[in-house]
């Protein structure tokens, strides 16, 4: 808990699982690039990390990563992660602004639930699927943009988005999940395209702003 500010040399491969878990005192650390893995809860509960750079090494940030980073304000992330783990950002909720690079393929479940302080996300074309509850609750995110890629829109991904005014919903995806627009009442029209053949239960319960939705010609 006393340790502040750590440097992983350029020697190290990779940050195994509960690495620094819990080093509370921890407020700055130097990723080496050579680092291609971060493992399941390496910086969880760091809670006064206050940003971080993923180097271009580094190819799957694991799960709950940076769960608890409640003080992390800024990350970049190197343009070779593939994979972003379940609930690998959850909680940050001082996290203002976060790109996800043209590598990501899959963003995890839980991966930015409750980063509250989010207001814009950008999805890629290189994603194929948004994880069950990824922007859960994130309250402060007012505008989304869904790449042509992604074919699937995870149960309660963006739950909660009670500030979300804009959604734009790539032509690749097939299936929105189950309350996967639930309580975003900031939400005002909404154009779900030809690709998509089923919309989930509650996808948009209690979106009690919303006053035009046009369905595409393939919802069965």
């Amino acid at each position: 808990s006393g340790l502040t500010s750590v440097t992983i040399p350029d020697s190290v491969t990779s940050i195994g699982d509960y690495a620094f878990e819990e080093c509370t005192g921890l407020t700055s650390a130097t990723i080496g690039n050579s680092v291609t893995s971060i493992g399941n809860d390496a910086f969880a509960g760091c809670s006064y990390l206050a940003s971080i750079t993923i180097p271009d090494s580094v190819t799957s940030i694991g799960f709950e990563a940076f769960d608890g980073c409640s003080g992390l304000t800024s990350v970049t992330i190197g343009k070779s992660v593939t994979s972003i783990g379940n609930n690998a950002f959850n909680s940050c909720s001082s996290l203002t602004s976060v790109i996800i690079p043209k590598s990501v393929t899959s963003i995890g479940d839980g991966a930015f639930r409750s980063c509250t302080g989010l207001t814009s996300i950008i999805i890629p074309d290189s994603v194929t699927s948004i994880g069950d509850a990824a922007f859960y609750n994130c309250s402060g995110l007012t505008s989304v943009t869904i790449g042509n890629s992604v074919t699937s829109i995870g149960d309660n991904a963006f739950y909660s988005c009670s500030s979300l005014t804009s959604a734009t919903i790539g032509n690749s995806v097939t299936s929105i999940g189950d309350g996967a627009f639930r309580s975003c009442t900031g939400l005002t029209s909404i154009i779900i395209p030809d690709s998509v053949t089923s919309i989930g239960d509650a996808a948009f319960y209690n979106c009690s702003g919303l006053t035009s939705v046009t369905i595409g010609n393939s919802v069965t």
